[in-house]
């Protein structure tokens, strides 16, 4: 049966965390809130649990999870190669809604699903998910909700879609500002110059003002005359 824990309460918070950590050593899912909706989690390096996350969203291994981070100086060691375009990016809206698409450290071993030896990494810009994330270390995270349904901007939301698949819901009250709340923008940092591959929470030209040459999504390099 899946605990539920109301994080915002100081008592709970406590239980609530330590409830987590137990289901994501024991490989399985928990359920916190973010800045942007409510995610599912799983440890980083547990194949088992990573697979479980993708079971409960009805979601296949060629759609791999982003993973969460709790500050910025962890990229190093998740990520290689890393252009000065992505730490600029980094440095400018982490802890925030900017997901970043880098190379894996091949040295890694973890199963987040068909990468093509790249992981998207996030510094999330929320009090509660980031005191978990200092504990636990790095957590795959997806949107709580089966896939093809809105993302859950509550516990409750979370809960009707993913039911017992989830061992842990921590409740930290209502996320997003609307019933469409956006999810965090994506950037594949892979590639020269760096592009938007899905928009979100932070508008392209905002980010272009860290980055001027970074691209939209559908647009090409722009052509220099000879």
């Amino acid at each position: 049966m899946s605990s539920r824990f109301d994080v915002s309460n100081e008592t709970e918070r406590a239980a609530g965390i330590t409830a987590a950590r137990a289901a994501l050593e024991s490989q399985r899912c928990i359920v916190l809130p973010t800045d942007t909706v409510y995610g599912i989690g799983a440890d980083a390096f547990s194949a088992q649990g990573v697979a479980m996350l993708l079971a409960a969203k009805g979601r296949s291994r060629t759609m791999p999870p982003p993973v969460l981070i709790s500050q910025v100086a962890t990229m190093d060691g998740l990520a290689s190669d890393i252009p000065e375009s992505a730490r600029a990016l980094a440095e400018a809206f982490w802890p925030g809604a900017l997901t970043l698409i880098l190379h894996a450290q091949p040295s890694l071993t973890w199963d987040l699903g068909e990468t093509k030896g790249t992981v998207a990494l996030r510094v999330p810009n929320d009090q509660m998910a980031l005191e978990l994330l200092g504990q636990t270390g790095p957590l795959a995270v997806s949107s709580a909700n089966r896939t093809g349904h809105r993302a859950a901007l509550s516990s409750d939301q979370a809960q009707e879609q993913l039911g017992e698949s989830v061992d842990v819901y921590l409740d930290d009250g209502p996320r997003g500002q609307s019933s469409e709340a956006l999810p965090s923008t994506i950037i594949d940092a892979t590639q020269t110059p760096p592009r938007v591959v899905r928009q979100g929470a932070i508008p392209l030209q905002v980010l272009r003002e860290v980055v001027p040459e970074l691209l939209g999504p559908g647009e090409s390099v722009p052509s220099r005359d000879t």
